[in-house]
């Protein structure tokens, strides 16, 4: 069991800095796109009609992605004060409770968030051309990362393992690259 939750948590690892990674591009990405659509507004005084649909289609990626590591990192979501009052058996049952909770809150985003999607898959954003699908996706694909997660937490829990690190952090901050 112990060689399960250490590769799960590694190939966690590798997911959360990837979404990390894709999160601050997306960012970038939409502080680039702000920047030309007010360009584009004030100093060219034609404004580009895509830049606001595409810079909140980015947003809600970054979002999502970021919250999903926040929660792998233990930055998100949780019963800190709690936490540190509690003892013993109840400390655990207050852990557990919280990475259930968690994980059942990411499947719902899941599953709903798939439903808005199938429902309005056949409509187009009138700007971009794109299935309005698209705008859901990114509920999807963080709410199942958020349970990814905290399944990988509870796993760890319950192994005594240690989380594994992020493969970035890892290598070059401590000088290993």
């Amino acid at each position: 069991m112990t060689g399960f939750v250490q590769l799960y948590s590694r190939l966690a690892a590798r997911l959360s800095l990837l979404s990390l990674i894709l999160a601050g591009l997306g960012l970038i990405a939409m502080t680039v796109i702000v920047a030309w659509t007010v360009f584009g507004r004030y100093i060219m005084n034609d404004t580009p009609a895509w830049g606001e649909p595409v810079s909140l289609f980015l947003m809600l990626w970054f979002i999502l992605l970021g919250g999903a590591v926040g929660v792998r990192e233990m930055d998100h979501m949780g019963f800190d004060v709690g936490l540190h009052y509690m003892r013993g058996g109840w400390k655990t049952l207050l852990i557990y409770t919280n990475e259930i909770l968690v994980a059942v809150f990411g499947l719902a985003m899941f599953g709903y968030g798939w439903q808005l999607a199938a429902g309005v898959w056949s409509d187009r954003l009138p700007v971009v051309g794109i299935s309005k699908g698209w705008d859901y996706v990114p509920i999807v694909v963080g709410g199942l990362m958020v349970a990814l997660f905290s399944i990988e937490k509870i796993l760890l829990k319950a192994t005594g393992e240690e989380i594994a690190p992020m493969p970035f952090i890892t290598a070059h901050a401590f000088g290993e690259a």
